[in-house]
């Protein structure tokens, strides 16, 4: 496991900026992901920085829409400009009862396309269906302005 402190957006975003260039970096059928996507699960607060760590992600693998958390929509697809990957799959499960409702919408196909990165809020809400190849990213508040990220 990794930690970090972060001081503010920006250094969150740097931080995911840092951590997505590395994974851009992989081979999309990685032996280790066992030929399927790349999936980040984050978990935290509400508030703790989820989706600012997104917005950073994002960025640096090229994605050039708007990033927004899709908590209604559920599912955002994005193409990805800088990478062997090709999509870039932004999921929020925070009004999810569980991981029947992801399943419903066909998740199981994006999580078996080995060229898709997949990055999904409140993941501990979809546990069950998450592949146990997932990077966990937890985020937690220090203080009004400090928060700690672990990647496990």
């Amino acid at each position: 496991m990794r930690s970090i402190i972060t001081k503010g957006a920006r250094e969150t975003q740097k931080f995911a900026g840092e951590l997505a260039s590395r994974l851009a970096g992989l081979k999309p059928r990685s032996a280790w992901r066992k030929n399927r996507a790349l999936i980040l699960a984050l978990k935290g607060e509400l508030g703790a920085g989820k989706t600012t760590f997104t917005k950073g992600f994002s960025k640096a693998l090229g994605v050039r829409e708007r990033i927004l958390s899709p908590t209604f929509v559920l599912i955002h697809r994005h193409k990805i400009q800088k990478s062997k990957f090709k999509n870039l799959y932004h999921i929020d499960a925070y009004r999810l009862k569980s991981g029947k409702d992801l399943l419903k919408l066909g998740v199981k196909e994006i999580f078996a396309n080995p060229e898709n990165i997949i990055l999904i809020e409140w993941a501990d809400r979809v546990r069950k269906i998450i592949p146990k190849t997932a990077l966990w990213i937890r985020f937690e508040h220090i203080n009004k302005n400090e928060k700690k990220i672990s990647v496990y």
